[in-house]
């Protein structure tokens, strides 16, 4: 690569045209390219030479040998690299010295001018792309608290619409768009169905529970107790022990259960073959719908299992059964402390039977035994 300043070529065509006006004839005489580059390249050394003996001459010395050093390390990168890799700040240089200098073009032997004419175009039209997206205008940006809010209103809530979301996020102080609201909600591919839990509450003071479990005696004999449970509350209203239980006698005890016109409007069970025909027709007499449970599901039947297990837990797996008045006298006490005074998660650690809540200066903290000393009641009475 041979450095040529544009200015010097530029003088040297001027004077070779007047050469050959005169002549008839070019001064340097070529027969190809390379000797024309090679022509051009002692020209260029020839002026360069010409101009720091003038500079040395009007003494400018220190200028002249920094020109001459930074002249041959220009020209030993060219023969050394192909072609330069400028850098950011380069090519800033060469924007600013554009806008400041006239004569920045003579100087300019690694780029074209039209290359520093295209980095200026390309940095003004980063600097607008820059000032005008500071000011942008349009639809506002949502936070990310308000589609996680809409998003959790909306499954909490699926019979709600984008305008019922968009009446109470407007009660909350949120300021969104009903359109907003309305592309964050996802339609659902069914129609919208409430929660099981939504459902169980509302009906839960019409559901109600049955089930078996058996008892081993000390003798190894096995007595069946049949529980009945109110889910509101959670109210044991019946159980029964016996050895042998039959269809009918399983009637008879939901006819024992549910006196008058007290019959639930649902009855949970699984599908034991002791419900048969004759206790499916008395419940239907009682207009008492059956939800049977799925086989080999008992956690379908969820109320009266638990129920079952906290039976074993506090009272049976303590006690040695001898016979079916013992079982049903320990289970009578059990049911009393059951009712009165054991707590309950899904009532909000209250009884069935309502406890009233005590204050600390109503006296002293007395024990009460329950179910034989196996559990214990505290209250606060005066001394």
């Amino acid at each position: 690569m041979v450095i040529v300043h544009v200015g010097d070529l530029r003088a040297y065509l001027f004077r070779a045209s007047l050469w050959f006006a005169k002549t008839g004839s070019w001064p340097l005489p070529v027969d190809s390219p390379e000797e024309c580059a090679a022509g051009y390249g002692m020209l260029a050394t020839l002026i360069v030479i010409l101009r720091l003996v003038g500079l040395l001459c009007r003494g400018h010395r220190a200028v002249a040998l920094e020109n001459l050093a930074l002249r041959q390390q220009l020209a030993a990168l060219t023969r050394t690299r192909k072609r330069s890799q400028l850098r950011t700040h380069d090519r800033l240089f060469w924007v600013w010295l554009a806008s400041a200098w006239r004569g920045w073009r003579t100087a300019l032997v690694v780029v074209h001018p039209d290359t520093v004419l295209r980095w200026h175009r390309q940095w003004l039209r980063r600097q607008w792309t820059r000032r005008s997206a500071r000011g942008r205008s349009g639809r506002p940006s949502t936070t990310t608290a308000i589609p996680a809010l809409v998003t959790k209103i909306a499954a909490a809530n699926p019979l709600w619409g984008a305008p019922r979301i968009h009446g109470e996020l407007g009660k909350l102080g949120v300021e969104v768009s009903e359109r907003t609201i309305s592309r964050l909600v996802r339609r659902p591919r069914r129609p919208p169905s409430q929660t099981w839990r939504t459902f169980l509450t509302n009906h839960v003071s019409a559901l109600s529970s049955i089930d078996f479990f058996t008892v081993p005696t000390v003798t190894g004999r096995v007595l069946f107790v049949f529980v009945v449970l109110l889910h509101h509350r959670r109210r044991i209203v019946h159980f029964k022990v016996t050895e042998h239980p039959t269809a009918a006698w399983t009637a008879q005890q939901i006819v024992d259960a549910f006196p008058d016109d007290t019959a639930p409007r649902w009855l949970l069970r699984d599908r034991d073959a002791i419900y048969g025909e004759a206790f499916r027709q008395r419940v239907a007499g009682m207009g008492i719908g059956e939800v049977l449970s799925a086989p080999s599901s008992p956690w379908q039947n969820p109320y009266a299992e638990r129920l079952i297990g906290s039976i074993r837990r506090d009272c049976l797996n303590h006690v040695v059964v001898f016979g079916e008045q013992h079982l049903r006298r320990v289970l009578t006490g059990y049911c009393a402390y059951y009712h009165g005074s054991r707590t309950h998660l899904s009532l909000t650690k209250d009884a069935p039977t309502p406890r009233r809540v005590q204050g600390v200066t109503e006296g002293d903290v007395i024990a009460f035994r329950e179910v034989g000393g196996l559990h214990h009641r505290y209250e606060r009475r005066a001394a």
